[in-house]
């Protein structure tokens, strides 16, 4: 039994799937009364976004759904996530393979894909970055599916 859990999200750049996944969770967790138990973050593999909020689009969508991630800013991923992480959550097999590359070589908390939470058939959350609105739509979809899942796991984690 834990006293708090960690929670780390990743994506590629930190802009649209990572922190659309951190807003979410911390959406379900305070609906739930989990937030205060949690540490939740996200971050990018990559380095080009580095202190930017989340891109517009990422931020309507979530806006619609009364989740507001305007205040987050794009982080890299580093090594030390790996030991400060109870969950090291990626949202694709690149992110994952890049992610592992580090795991192996450091250690600690080993990476997962973050739909393995879900009830989803799809194994991945694909990038809307260079779609339409539509795209960030099903993303937040997907997200608060493994969310979900994620949050049950959690909570047994936590009682």
């Amino acid at each position: 039994m834990a006293d708090r859990v960690s929670v780390l999200f990743v994506c590629l750049g930190n802009i649209c799937r990572s922190p659309s996944a951190e807003g979410v969770f911390r959406h379900l967790a305070r609906e739930q009364g989990l937030f205060g138990r949690l540490h939740i973050d996200s971050c990018g593999t990559g380095n080009w976004h580095i202190g930017k909020s989340p891109d517009e689009r990422a931020t309507a969508a979530a806006a619609r759904r009364g989740i507001d991630i305007s205040d987050l800013r794009a982080r890299q991923f580093r090594a030390e996530d790996l030991d400060q992480f109870d969950y090291v959550l990626v949202m694709d097999r690149s992110n994952l393979a890049d992610v592992r590359e580090v795991w192996h070589q450091n250690g600690g908390t080993e990476p997962r894909l973050f739909l393995d939470y879900g009830d989803s058939r799809l194994a991945e959350v694909p990038d809307p970055y260079y779609g339409g609105e539509d795209g960030f739509e099903h993303v937040l979809d997907l997200i608060h599916d493994a969310s979900s899942g994620l949050l049950d796991e959690i909570r047994g984690r936590l009682a």
